[in-house]
């Protein structure tokens, strides 16, 4: 699996070489390599087949990753590499991330790479093409993590922490700050495992206070590396929770609310459906009151109708004093239930029964209708055809009847899935079918006799 690295090594020899001519021996081990190569030099139509085959070989690498042919991308890669010699300046400053980028895909999924050989490919693809290092130190350091060796990546992020190169070091800010933001998490992680630790010891013990004084030395270093970058507009998902984590262990409440409110509401930074999550789980955990519960489910369901979440907003508007709030725990249930996902969520379907019935015997049957309006062309046959009838049961009788029952409240006793829900023989459910029959004909909403 090193041919390609050893020929990149010569490669990144040359590169480096200022005065190797385009036409000396780089290793390459193909014979139509030199005739292309010289005809960069000579020009005309021999220059235009050099670009048209390094154009087809990268068109053959990315066919091969589609199909997963690995061993045929990791040839053609060892052709490609050629590309780095390439007269048209640009196509020369573009192939170092190219060849980075494919390469790395390769020796991951290659059932003959090594962490040995990956490493290697990427210490070599940092001395070719400089504005890459900080990208490619990253990613190797994430390679490294994938495969357990916490200490290899760190090292890896220090080297890439303290690298610069004049100018172009103070244009690539945000990625240094990422670098430090990773060995943030790294020292979280450590941090982490001391805190298990802690957990198990006595409070009164001398053991116990001289951890907890590692552990706030190493909470600081990892503050410091992740405050940064939390402060660019961004999606910050890990590096947040882990800074919050710290600032709660250490009864900074102010400081993680603060963190959680920024990353929510600024503008500046993109909208984000976990940022919501975050900063509602942190206020839950808090006990704050509903209606701050509330404003923040808010904004998730505008971004998000059919987040987990909802079910638990709907609980909060359901329980709310406000009018506005109830009839909004109804629309909740109804955006739930319009995504194709959900439609096995019986605890979505028994919470919609639920407060159905409610709704309509304090007489807001208003509300109800206003929400099947828009849903009443599409939703008999997305919920409650006689194939769903027949498929739910079979299924999940208690999923099957608490459907019916929605169906028989929207669609009167009619509907085909509500007639096949009152014919089935359940020994458990016989109670609540003869239940469910009485409440429809007393609450549906429709006309009796309608059929769908």
């Amino acid at each position: 699996m090193s041919y390609f690295n050893e020929e990149l090594a010569e490669l990144a020899v040359a590169e480096q070489n200022r005065e190797t001519s385009v036409l000396s021996e780089t290793g390459m081990h193909f014979p139509w390599r030199q005739k292309h190569m010289e005809t960069v030099v000579t020009g005309g139509k021999r220059r235009k087949d050099f670009a048209q085959t390094t154009s087809a070989c990268l068109t053959l690498i990315q066919e091969a990753l589609l199909k997963h042919q690995w061993q045929q991308a990791a040839e053609c890669m060892h052709s490609y590499l050629q590309t780095l010699e390439d007269s048209d300046t640009y196509k020369k400053q573009a192939a170092p991330e190219i060849i980075w980028k494919l390469g790395s895909e390769i020796l991951f999924y290659h059932p003959k790479s090594s962490v040995e050989t990956f490493s290697s490919f990427a210490d070599r693809m940092k001395n070719i093409g400089v504005l890459n290092y900080l990208k490619i130190s990253l990613q190797h350091a994430l390679y490294l993590l994938h495969h357990g060796m916490l200490e290899d990546a760190n090292r890896n992020l220090s080297d890439a922490e303290t690298w610069r190169y004049g100018e172009k070091s103070s244009s690539q800010k945000v990625l240094i700050n990422l670098v430090q933001a990773y060995k943030g998490l790294l020292q979280h992680y450590t941090w982490s495992r001391k805190k298990m630790e802690l957990s198990k010891l006595d409070k009164d013990d001398c053991v116990y206070t001289v951890k907890s004084q590692k552990m706030l030395s190493q909470s600081c270093k990892t503050s410091a590396n992740i405050c940064a970058l939390i402060k660019i507009p961004g999606v910050w998902d890990p590096f947040v929770k882990s800074y919050v984590e710290m600032l709660e262990f250490y009864g900074d409440q102010d400081g993680a609310r603060e963190v959680l409110t920024n990353y929510a509401y600024d503008e500046k930074f993109p909208s984000n459906p976990n940022a919501h999550v975050y900063l509602y789980e942190f206020l839950k955990r808090e006990k704050a009151p509903r209606a701050k519960l509330i404003s923040v489910l808010t904004i998730l369901h505008k971004i998000v109708p059919s987040h987990t979440l909802m079910l638990e907003f709907h609980t909060l508007l359901r329980k709310s004093e406000t009018e506005e709030h109830r009839k909004l725990g109804l629309a909740v249930l109804f955006e739930v239930l319009d995504f194709s996902g959900c439609t096995k969520n019986i605890t979505a379907w028994k919470y919609l029964a639920k407060y159905l019935k409610q709704i309509l015997m304090e007489r807001h049957s208003a509300w109800v209708e206003e929400e099947w309006k828009s849903r009443r062309n599409w939703w008999p046959a997305f919920h409650f055809s006689f194939f769903w009838a027949k498929s739910d049961w079979k299924a999940d009788a208690d999923l099957a009847f608490e459907k019916g029952f929605v169906a028989g409240i929207l669609l009167g006793k009619g509907c085909r899935y509500f007639r096949y829900i009152l014919k089935q023989d359940h020994e458990t459910l016989k109670k609540k079918i003869k239940q469910m029959k009485k409440s429809v004909k007393k609450y549906s909403i429709v006309n009796p006799g309608v059929c769908t």
